[in-house]
């Protein structure tokens, strides 16, 4: 057990590894499907584990080459990374499913591509050290490369350039900053930086702010927040379904670091306490209306979906962001309920998409959907989820986040979050209406070129619907878990002595 955090990160390498060979020895689907099977039930294993043992309030870290300065290299998991450990295997769980109802044998290296990104997702979350979550960020990057552009031609070609082009420009802003940190505090540990943060001379003030506010830039940009969101819609909504839907949790990642550094960093005291969240409040709040008018904009429902994405990170900037331990709490248990939520509108996108044939899921042609019931009813619940309507998780979350506004930002926070949730919520009956309720006059023929449909892609978009009604059904104890994750944020300190008080082997002479 001692050896837990770090089979998160270690099981993924050694499915895409596994992948690749199988692959390289040219074995079948099946056997590359067993593959990746197997390593995700031994991950899904290691992350229940730790989330288990993170729940006892204890900060686990693991020493990668045991470093005797105990201020090397290290992965640390806590109740957040456990948090979002178990949120990203869940989702992974479905998308791999929908994958392998055929579209995995169309996309070379599709497997190995897959575990690598779980194992830049795991890493982000794990790792006490800023240079590797670099290191965990490219991992996670250079895998959504290749699967985005998998099997791939024409338009996704072009948007799938515009992603990497945006990303490498993200990623090259990130070593500047990286340096200059370096160079300024002599650390990249982030619980030693949050000791030196607090201690910082008066001199050093002004380019410390320039420096985290270059990385807090960087974080933004790969949450997707004003105006860096204008990469997300056309790239997800081009991307395969599966793919779209793992890439969610993406996002999630930038909103991550953001939280673990403004809490960490700034909430120790010293010259840069509570750096930032003036800033991120109020992009978030313009961000989630400007969602909110994307949502209703969009002519395709993959897009719509896209600009949901969008609408659930501004919401979480602004939980993270107005410095309350019920406000952080409530948007860690929204977190992967809009996670799940947007990830199952993906694959039910692509059902209504293969279902009208040359119409696909434009919204300005009525064209017939054979089979509606099936996608109709999943749309609908949906639907209900993402726009935080009563009764599933998205209401409680979102009432729990009201419940802890501030008075002073009371005002604009109410208006935004009201008045974002009834654009989404018009915005997504007006596709309803278009793509499920709506019929061409007269007698049609059947689209044409409708593909074979499989089981396992309804079953996809049904599973990641029943961990929202599972998260509604057990809202009493999640919401406990995320409020005891946000109280151990609150306490940066505990997190910086966790660290130190884990000494290296002793070794023999």
């Amino acid at each position: 057990m001692s050896h837990l955090p770090i089979l998160p990160v270690l099981i993924p390498l050694l499915g895409a590894i596994a992948s690749l060979f199988a692959e390289h020895r040219r074995f079948g689907a099946g056997v590359r499907r067993g593959v990746a099977w197997v390593s995700l039930a031994l991950l899904t294993w290691a992350v229940v584990a730790l989330f288990v043992q993170a729940d006892r309030g204890q900060v686990l870290v693991y020493l990668l080459g045991d470093w005797p300065s105990r201020l090397g290299i290290a992965l640390m998991a806590d109740r957040l990374s456990a948090w979002m450990l178990l949120t990203t295997t869940l989702l992974a769980i479905p998308c791999l499913l929908h994958a392998c109802a055929g579209w995995d044998r169309r996309a070379p290296h599709f497997h190995a591509l897959f575990q690598f990104q779980l194992m830049g997702l795991n890493g982000a979350f794990l790792t006490g050290d800023i240079f590797n979550l670099f290191v965990f960020f490219e991992v996670m990057l250079i895998a959504s490369y290749g699967l985005l552009v998998s099997a791939g031609r024409g338009l996704r070609m072009r948007v799938g350039l515009h992603y990497v082009v945006f990303n490498v420009a993200a990623s090259t802003l990130f070593l500047i900053a990286l340096g200059l940190l370096y160079g300024l505090l002599g650390s990249l540990n982030m619980a030693e930086l949050a000791e030196r943060i607090a201690q910082l001379p008066a001199d050093d003030v002004p380019l410390a702010r320039a420096t985290l506010g270059l990385l807090l830039l960087v974080f933004c940009s790969k949450a997707a927040l004003l105006p860096m969101y204008l990469w997300l819609p056309e790239t997800y909504s081009r991307a395969p379904a599966a793919v779209a839907a793992l890439f969610v949790i993406m996002t999630k990642v930038g909103l991550y670091a953001v939280l673990r550094v403004t809490s960490l960093w700034f909430g120790m005291g010293g010259p840069l306490q509570g750096f930032g969240h003036a800033t991120l409040l109020w992009t978030g709040i313009a961000t989630l209306l400007l969602a909110g008018l994307g949502v209703m904009a969009a002519a395709r429902l993959r897009v719509l979906v896209a600009y949901l994405v969008v609408f659930s990170a501004a919401t979480l900037f602004i939980a993270f962001s107005l410095d309350d331990r019920g406000a952080v709490a409530a948007g860690l248990y929204y977190l992967p309920h809009s996670t799940f939520a947007a990830a199952a509108l993906f694959l039910i996108a692509d059902l209504v998409r293969r279902r009208r044939g040359d119409a696909s899921d434009r919204k300005e042609i009525i064209a017939p959907l054979p089979g509606r019931a099936v996608p109709g009813t999943l749309y609908f619940t949906a639907a209900i989820a993402v726009a935080g309507l009563p009764p599933l998780s998205g209401f409680l979350a979102k009432a729990a986040l009201l419940a802890h506004v501030p008075d002073a930002q009371l005002p604009a926070v109410w208006t935004a979050v009201l008045g974002g949730s009834l654009l989404v919520i018009i915005g997504l009956s007006r596709a309803g209406v278009r793509l499920f309720w709506r019929v061409p006059e007269g007698e049609v023929a059947p689209p044409p070129r409708r593909a074979r449909l499989r089981p396992p892609e309804t079953i996809a978009a049904v599973l990641l619907l029943g961990y929202v009604l599972a998260m509604t059904v057990a809202a009493g104890p999640l919401m406990r878990y995320a409020d005891a994750a946000a109280r151990q944020l609150r306490a940066p300190g505990d997190y910086v002595e966790q660290l130190r008080a884990t000494h290296p082997r002793t070794r023999q002479p």
